[in-house]
């Protein structure tokens, strides 16, 4: 079954946040000092999380990228891995890290069935990392990475990295020639104006077209590589074949083919990245709900779905940030942190 929203776009792609917690408070994501945490009782089990990735695979999703917070945080998450590994119905079993815990967790995750991993990772300086970070540990990510290259996650990983203006913009090519030398394909991603970005500014966006004349004036001549999913990332080849991408969700938004949505820890069910208010699907899976009921109440959502919400603050004359830090301390649910970015 394929469920499509109002602009035919299909319910591929579930982001599962496994909890709201995090071992950093990275600038564009956690800059402030106190946060209101999910009460422990509101997390899903694993069990319940099972249950309501059958409902959406039932639907039509086929992949899924376990997301926190930091999702390694999350005690015993291997066996809840190994659960979803077991499901047919999922192609792309994924995992986004901070890589603080990943050296002592990552043969586990790959044992357990995990299928692809990504590494969160800004910069490549010890003084720099503690500025955006909070964190002294650069140096347990970089054990982490090493890690992962013993196991068969590193045939898939990948490096994201956050591309901000006078913070890491002199960083874009040592961090190639890093993921080159670790067999990771980088990501860099354009400075978003969601969740905790409470600092964010229009003028520490480094668009793609910025970014890519960097590359060409270092590299010389690139091509874009043909985009053969609705994965956010464009690709594009250097001259001795190495891949990199952009994700340039600011500037050129990808609204028109994004078939993803995004599950709390808590059980909220986000249709879109931007969006200020979620599905709660926790309440009726706990009170019994068939698995066709919850399906009835995921399809009336996404069958309304018209959500475009980047292209929607594209077009704003005066764009800041999306929340403040006040109203997210009223409703957490408003962080990056708490729906898996």
């Amino acid at each position: 079954m394929t469920l499509r929203d109002q602009h035919l776009r299909p319910l591929k792609n579930l982001r599962l946040s496994v909890t709201d917690r995090c071992n950093l408070r990275c600038q564009y994501c956690m800059p402030e000092e106190n946060y209101t945490w999910f009460p422990h009782e509101q997390i899903l089990q694993f069990e319940e999380c099972c249950q309501l990735v059958d409902v959406f695979t039932g639907l039509g999703v086929d992949k899924v990228r376990l997301t926190g917070g930091e999702p390694l945080l999350r005690r015993d998450l291997h066996i809840l891995v190994r659960q979803l590994a077991q499901k047919a119905a999922i192609k792309d079993l994924a995992l986004t890290t901070n890589g603080l815990l990943l050296a002592e967790r990552v043969e586990e995750l790959s044992a357990a069935g995990l299928g692809r991993l990504t590494i969160s990772l800004d910069t490549l300086r010890h003084d720099r990392f503690f500025t955006l970070s909070r964190s002294k540990k650069l140096d347990q990510v970089m054990e982490g990475i090493e890690e992962t290259k013993k196991t068969s996650l590193a045939a898939s990983l990948k490096i994201d990295t956050v591309a901000m203006r006078g913070v890491n913009d002199d960083e874009f090519i040592d961090l190639i020639e890093f993921g080159g030398e670790h067999g990771a394909e980088v990501r860099f991603i354009e400075f978003m104006d969601v969740g905790g970005a409470t600092t964010w500014s229009k003028d520490k966006v480094v668009t793609r077209a910025e970014m890519l004349r960097t590359f060409e004036k270092h590299y010389g001549a690139i091509e874009a590589v043909p985009k053969k999913d609705s994965a956010p990332a464009d690709q594009y080849c250097l001259p001795d074949g190495r891949i990199f991408g952009i994700i340039s969700s600011t500037t050129q938004p990808f609204c028109g083919n994004c078939d993803r949505s995004r599950l709390t820890a808590d059980g909220k069910w986000f249709l879109c990245l931007y969006a200020s208010t979620g599905i709660d699907l926790r309440a009726p899976l706990r009170e019994g709900a068939s698995t066709e009921e919850l399906q009835a109440i995921i399809g009336q959502a996404w069958g309304s779905r018209d959500d475009r919400g980047a292209e929607e603050r594209l077009t704003l004359k005066e764009r800041g940030r999306l929340a403040s830090a006040s109203d997210m301390r009223k409703n957490p649910h408003l962080e990056m942190h708490t729906r898996g970015g």
